[in-house]
C-alpha cells in the first residue's frame, strides 16, 4: 500500500528548517547576493542544524536520516536562497559522499567527522576548461612515483573548493591508458594546502553568487599514494555514481525553487490590483498558477520516489536524471511565470523574483545538462545500440 505521509522526524525537519530558512536566510540572501559574500556564519548555523552528512552512518559522524530527509532540507534551503542550498547540496553529495562512499576506513576516519560537523569543506574536482559534459576527458594528471602521486592539471566551477573552510578536494586524474583512446581515470584526496595547489575564488557569476566557486590548479603536487579513493582506474565509476546521488539533491534545488517563486507570485498577485482586482482573478493569471503548482506536485512525487529508490539500493540511475532534469525544467517554467506575474517590478533587484530567476538557469547546466539527462534516460530505455 503506497503512504504518501512523512515520518515524524521529515516533518519535524521540514519544519526546522523552513523555520531556519526564514529567519536566518532570507533577511540576509539579498545582501549576500549583491556582494558576491560567502558566509562562513550561515555555514556554521546549517551545520548546528546538522545538515551535513545527513546521509553518512553514526560510526563516522552523520546523521544517518536518509535521502528523503536529505532532498527535504535541500529543497527548504532552495525556497528562500539558492546560495545556501547550493552550499549544503555540493558540501554533502560532492565533497561527503565520495569518501563515504569510496574512500577506506582510514580516508573516512579522518575526514568525515569534521565534514560532517561542518567544521571544514571538502570539494570534488571534476570539471575542467576542456572538459564539461565529456566528463571521461578530464586532462589532468596523476603519475605514481615513489610511492607518491604528483599531480598536474586544472580544474573550474569547482563548489567550495577555495572558501576559508576547504580543507580537501576530491580530484578525479587521468592515472594512465586503458587502449582505444581511452584513460584510465582515478580519484585522489588533496589537502587544499598542499605545495603546488592553488584556489582561485570566481566572481563575476550571474547565480549563486554567495556560494563559493573556485578554480583549482596542480603545479607537480605531491600526495601520499594512500591518498587514492578506492582501486585505481574507478575513478571514472565512482564519478558516475557520485552524480547519480548529486542530482537528487539538484533536483531538491529545482523544486524548491520553484515552490519558492510560486510562492511569491502567489502572494503578489493576491496583493496587486490592477483594473480594481488582484492579479491572481483574472484567468491569464490564475491559470499560470495552477500549472505551476500541478508541475511542482509532480516534481516532488518523482524526485521523492528516486530518493525512495535510493535508499532502499534499489537502481535509480533513470530515476535520478528524470528527476533532474524535471524538477530543473519546472523551476525554469515557474521563475518564468513569477517574473511575468510581478511585471516590471519582477526584473527589480529589490524583488527576490529577480534572484531566482537568475539562480535557476545553472540547474539546467550543473551535474549534468538537460541534454545529458535525456541522454542518460533514454540509453537506460534500451535506445542506443
Amino acid at each position: 500500500m503506497l503512504n504518501y505521509d512523512l515520518t515524524e522526524e521529515q516533518q519535524i525537519l521540514r519544519d526546522s528548517v523552513r523555520e531556519f530558512a526564514e529567519k536566518e536566510i532570507r533577511p540576509v540572501a539579498e545582501e549576500l547576493d549583491e556582494k558576491e559574500e560567502f558566509s562562513l556564519d550561515l555555514v556554521k548555523k546549517m551545520a548546528e542544524l546538522g545538515l551535513f552528512g545527513m546521509f553518512v552512518s553514526e560510526e563516522y559522524g552523520g546523521s544517518n536520516v536518509g535521502y528523503v530527509a536529505y532532498v527535504i532540507a535541500v529543497e527548504e534551503l532552495a525556497r528562500v536562497d539558492g546560495s545556501a542550498a547550493a552550499t549544503v547540496a555540493a558540501a554533502n553529495s560532492l565533497g561527503i559522499g565520495p569518501i563515504f562512499y569510496f574512500g577506506n576506513d582510514e580516508q573516512k576516519r579522518e575526514w568525515l567527522p569534521r565534514l560532517c560537523r561542518g567544521e571544514i569543506l571538502s570539494s570534488f574536482g571534476l570539471t575542467e576548461p576542456n572538459a564539461g559534459s565529456d566528463a571521461g576527458g578530464s586532462q589532468t594528471a596523476a603519475e605514481l612515483k615513489g610511492g607518491e602521486w604528483i599531480i598536474n592539471g586544472s580544474k573550474i566551477f569547482i563548489t567550495n573548493s577555495s572558501s576559508p573552510m576547504s580543507e580537501i578536494i576530491i580530484v578525479q586524474a587521468k592515472t594512465g591508458e586503458r587502449g582505444k583512446g581511452k584513460s584510465e581515470l582515478s580519484c585522489i584526496l588533496v589537502p587544499n594546502k598542499t605545495t603546488g595547489v592553488t584556489t582561485k575564488t570566481m566572481h563575476g557569476k550571474m547565480m549563486w553568487r554567495s556560494s563559493n566557486t573556485g578554480e583549482l590548479y596542480f603545479d607537480n603536487v605531491k600526495v601520499p599514494e594512500k591518498n587514492l579513493v578506492g582501486k585505481r582506474g574507478e575513478g571514472f565509476k565512482q564519478m558516475l555514481a557520485t552524480l547519480d546521488r548529486g542530482r537528487l539533491a539538484i533536483a531538491a534545488m529545482g523544486l524548491g525553487g520553484a515552490q519558492g517563486a510560486f510562492e511569491l507570485a502567489l502572494a503578489y498577485s493576491k496583493e496587486r490590483r490592477q483594473f480594481g482586482k488582484p492579479l491572481a482573478s483574472f484567468q491569464a493569471i490564475a491559470f499560470k498558477l495552477a500549472d505551476m503548482a500541478m508541475e511542482i506536485e509532480a516534481a516532488r512525487d518523482l524526485l521523492y520516489k528516486a530518493c525512495w529508490l535510493c535508499e532502499q539500493k534499489r537502481p535509480f540511475t533513470m530515476e535520478a536524471a528524470m528527476a533532474k532534469l524535471y524538477c530543473s525544467e519546472v523551476m525554469s517554467r515557474a521563475v518564468n511565470h513569477a517574473v511575468q506575474i510581478h511585471g516590471g517590478y519582477g526584473l527589480m533587484r529589490e524583488y527576490q523574483v529577480e534572484r531566482f530567476y537568475r539562480d535557476q538557469k545553472l540547474l539546467e547546466i550543473g551535474e549534468g545538462t538537460s541534454e545529458i539527462q535525456r541522454i542518460v534516460i533514454a540509453r537506460n530505455l534500451g535506445c542506443f545500440e
